[in-house]
Parts: structure tokens; sequence; C-alpha cells
């Protein structure tokens, strides 16, 4: 039941933040002056609407999002005689670009409200922590059998090999076979793929120890997709590095300041998960082709939801927020992407008609009219077909190899 809940209402709140989106452009376009004709929260078949002065408000039969109709969003659109003037694109650079900013600033006001809550609540990440060092946090024995957690499948018996070479809690790595290292992720993969003893430097209590270690060799077993199991073969000794950082919590005093600085680091990761989203193409075709599931590949609608789920049922209540934080964000920022039909194309639009008109005054011409989208079409075409594709591998790589998080 907790997982449902979970889904549903994550898909809900999903809902919700492309209607608040909406709501952005809206209240700017009332305020500047122009006509909101209706506003929809939903696609397709109406269900219940009521009009509240010169705007029609409701919901729609299929959840996904929403809609602002503003009248005269482009020269195209039919306009009664009351809305000749208040046209959209008539109106002056300035409102048109502050009603199109609107939407995605909308976004970015829910996240940061979003990330005030999680901090009191559970506290705040670090989304740039440090590499883990390459330090002893402790020693365990090592099972020939484990599962896709790295924990043992069966009981086992003895110290270990790092144990049994004489590593301690607290002991630093500083060498492996001759090769200074200073953090983990340099000394687990010579570990996992050596063919006999491996000889570590060890710096404890400001002396070096010279030790030499023997990996064993363990199967580790977990689900892959389509209802296959994968089976990988490596070598461990049965080391564990210290844990990162807990979450900080606030109260709502110190709450303010952290929440601005995380949104910083919000804006700086989202910005690079943006760059990224080409690259990550590639891989979303392997997930769908039968291979692994990378845990950076982007996720969709429902992949989101179902993840959502599965936090609200093993209690981790802020995964669910920070994923729907990080959405908003994202969802902000693309929309702020210079191509038609985001928001950020039809910004480039104002900016392509202020700058010409500015030119063609310098040389002592009349401003032109505003731009022919019908000949923006295809390109407009070409980057709905393109989300498209995305939006469909996305789909089914959630479906048919989703991401493992628990």
């Amino acid at each position: 039941m907790s997982f449902a809940l979970g889904v549903v209402g994550f898909a809900i709140a999903l809902v919700l933040s492309v209607a608040w989106h909406e709501c952005g452009h809206m209240w700017a376009a009332q305020a500047t002056g122009m006509k909101v004709r209706r506003f929809f929260v939903g696609f397709g078949p109406k269900l219940w609407s009521t009009t509240r002065g010169e705007t029609e408000y409701g919901f729609k039969a299929i959840p996904a999002g929403g809609f602002c109709d503003i009248a005269g969003m482009t020269p195209y659109d039919e306009l009664t005689p009351d809305e000749e003037s208040r046209a959209m694109y008539k109106q002056k650079p300035w409102k048109r670009v502050v009603v199109l900013l609107a939407g995605p600033l909308q976004n970015f006001i829910l996240g940061f409200v979003l990330i005030v809550v999680l901090a009191v609540g559970w506290g705040l990440p670090d989304l740039h922590p440090a590499p883990t060092p390459a330090v002893v946090a402790s020693t365990f024995c090592v099972a020939p059998q484990l599962d896709e957690k790295g924990e043992n499948a069966a009981p086992c018996a003895g110290v270990g090999p790092a144990a049994e070479a004489g590593l301690r809690a607290g002991d630093k790595i500083v060498a492996v076979n001759g090769t200074p290292v200073t953090k983990a992720a340099e000394v687990s993969p010579v570990l996992a793929k050596a063919t006999g003893p491996v000889a570590m430097d060890v710096e404890r209590n400001g002396q070096i120890l010279h030790l030499s270690v023997t990996p064993t060799p363990v199967t580790i077993s977990g689900p892959g997709p389509n209802g296959t199991t994968t089976t990988e073969h490596r070598k461990m000794v049965g080391l564990k590095y210290p844990l990162p950082p807990a979450p900080v919590k606030h109260n709502l005093l110190s709450a303010i300041p952290a929440s601005v600085a995380f949104t910083g680091d919000m804006f700086s990761a989202t910005w690079d998960a943006l760059l990224s989203l080409p690259t990550k193409i590639g891989a979303l075709w392997t997930a769908v082709t039968g291979g692994e599931r990378s845990v950076d590949t982007p996720i969709s609608v429902y992949g989101a939801s179902v993840i959502g789920g599965e936090a609200v049922e093993h209690g981790v209540w802020e995964l669910w927020l920070g994923l729907l934080i990080s959405i908003n964000f994202f969802l902000g920022l693309f929309n702020l992407v210079p191509l038609l039909p985001l928001d950020g194309g039809h910004i480039a639009v104002v900016a392509w008609e202020k700058v010409r008109d500015a030119l063609r005054r310098l040389r002592g011409k009349s401003p032109a009219g505003p731009v022919d989208y019908m000949k923006l079409m295809p390109v407009t075409y070409a980057v709905v077909a393109v989300m498209g594709v995305f939006m469909v591998l996305t789909v089914t790589a959630d479906i048919i190899n989703p991401i493992k998080l628990f």
C-alpha cells in the first residue's frame, strides 16, 4: 500500500509542479495586461471548469501537466476585438520576456521551498562530496557468494584477508603495489583485479607499515534486466571505507542561508546534467537492449514515480522529496533552452526581434513585424520529434530495465 501511495503521490506532485509552472505564465500575463483565456490542469476532454473574470479554469481528463492559453501568443492566433490590443505578440519585449521567464521561475521557487523543508526535516546532503579517502573504517570476513549490494549472501568464518594481513580500523593506505594512493577509488580496482598478493604501504600512528594482502575470489549475483540474474566475478579483501558525511539538519533560522547555498549547488548539478543529456542516449539504448542500466541515466515521469513509490515503501521520504526538487530544477532550466517550442525558444524570438529592429533603426528603417513562426516550424517539429524519441526511450528503459536503488 505504501508503494502505491508513494507512486500516486509523486505523480500528482509532478502534475502540480507543471501546473505551478503554468501559473507563473498566467499570473505574469495578467499582471502585465494580457488576456489569459484558459488555465487547465491536464489535457484531453474537459472534466470540469469555471469562469472567473475573463479566464476559464478547469481540469481535463489526462493528468499530464497543464497549459495556459494567452491571447495572441503568435500572430496566427484568432483574436476577438477586445483581444486585439492585448495580444501577447503586440506587447513590449520586456513584458513578453517576463511572462516567458515566469514559468521556469515558479519551478525554481518551488524547488527552493522544498529545499527548506528538506533542510529542516531531514538535512541537506553534500552534492559535491570529497572523494572517499583510502582509510580503513573496518574489516570483515568475505563469503564466496555476495548479493548485489556486496553483502555476504551466506555466513562466513574467520576475519577476512584484510585483517589477516594486519590492516586495522584507522589505517591510512598510502601506496598499493608501490603506487601512491589517496582515494578509495584508487585502491578498490587494484584489489578487484588482483591475480596474487597485493603490497600495501599503510600509515599508522605516524609510522609506515609494509603489508601484503591476498584478495579472495567472490561471486556477486543480483537481479538483471528482463527478470534475468547478473553474475560478476571479482576479488575482495573484506575492507570498508568511511561512509560519506550524513546530511546536516537545520532549524528554521539556519535553513534559509543553507538552502540558498544548496540551491546554488542544485543549479550547478542540474546544468551539468542538462549538458550531458545528449551523451546519455547511448547508455539508455544499452539499457533498453538488455545491457546494464546506469543509475545516472535519465528517467521518465513513470520511472521517477516508481522510484518515489519505492522511497516511500522503504521510509526514505528525503529521497522522495529530493527527487521532486531535482525534477523542478531540471524542468525550469530545460524550459530555458533557446529552442522552440520551449520558453527559451520564445525568448530567443523576442530577443531576435529586438536586435533586428535595432539594426533597422541604425539604417533608418522602421521596425519590422513579428517573426513569422511558420518559417520556424521545421525546426520546431524537429525539436519535438527528438524530445518524443527521447521520452519513448526513457519510458521503455524504465519499464523493461528500471533503475534499482533498493
